[in-house]
């Protein structure tokens, strides 16, 4: 008996992240995060010798990162357009699809990832950047430590990231070919954890976890976790860090023109005996 797959769980409230987002932007968005992805994204299109016409941006935060003039036609994808995740996007449509600093707000990455592929043409590309890794380790520490001694446990405040060898895989399983996923570790320093968490707001990232605690955190709390931020992560200035991760992923829609891995059997050198010539020299 055949049987459905389940669905994703719903960890992220994905008006919550809008009605933020939309905040930030109205009370001057703190965007040196996003700016690092933009000026990162185009000089990565600019080293891949294509041209492409009909690109579709998705789910960006502001007003996009693409420079508009150099494709023939830029389709925005915001977040309001598609609440549930499905995507406004036609079978293969696009060339291109590119995201900056938005996709680790998914609550199901890869059907995002198996619409994207699908909405490509054959040989378009999929180029994104995602918030991953070790990012705001420091303020997931020191939140648990703070709550553990204060109030005798944790709740969920930071989001889980995905790391690079999951999203490499998520790729290949969407289908994607050529997949590659590298990351860029920022570390920017803070007065206190608290310049930090005015940072979140301004970036429209606070929490948006559909299981974070609803009732404000005691002041207690917060203080001993300012004060445990700067104990384990603070520098000799008393400035403290905060890690971000941008990951960033890529892959192409399949075409006959690309690579393939060679057939298993089918190499014509002898491993053995590039193994033995190797070692008499």
């Amino acid at each position: 008996m055949a049987t459905t797959p389940s669905a994703a769980p719903v960890l992220f409230d994905r008006a919550l992240l809008a009605a933020r987002q939309g905040r930030a932007r109205r009370s001057g968005p703190v965007t040196f995060l996003l700016d690092r992805a933009a000026e990162d994204m185009v000089d990565r299109l600019a080293a891949v010798n294509r041209r492409f016409a009909e690109v579709a941006e998705l789910w960006t935060p502001g007003e996009g990162v693409l420079p508009a003039a150099r494709f023939e036609r830029v389709t925005r994808v915001a977040l309001a357009d598609s609440p549930a995740e499905a995507l406004p996007l036609r079978p293969e449509s696009l060339d291109l699809v590119a995201s900056a600093l938005a996709l680790q707000f998914v609550n199901d990455l890869p059907g995002v990832l198996a619409q994207i592929r699908r909405a490509l043409k054959p040989d378009g590309l999929l180029l994104a950047a995602m918030v991953g890794g070790d990012s705001l380790t420091e303020l997931r520490q020191a939140f648990a430590a703070a709550e553990a001694e204060c109030e005798g446990g944790v709740s969920p405040r930071v989001a889980p990231f995905a790391d690079l060898r999951d999203i490499g895989a998520l790729l290949q399983r969407a289908g994607f070919a050529l997949p590659v996923t590298d990351v860029d570790r920022v570390v920017v320093r803070y007065d206190s954890a608290f310049a930090l968490m005015a940072d979140l707001r301004r970036m429209g990232a606070t929490n948006v976890l559909r299981e974070r605690r609803r009732a404000p955190t005691r002041r207690a709390t917060m203080l001993r976790m300012a004060d445990i931020y700067a104990e384990r992560f603070a520098d000799a200035d008393g400035r403290v860090r905060a890690t971000f991760d941008i990951v960033w992923l890529s892959g192409w829609a399949p075409h006959e023109s690309q690579p393939k891995p060679l057939r298993p059997g089918s190499a014509t050198a002898s491993l053995e005996k590039a193994v033995k010539k190797g070692g008499s020299r």
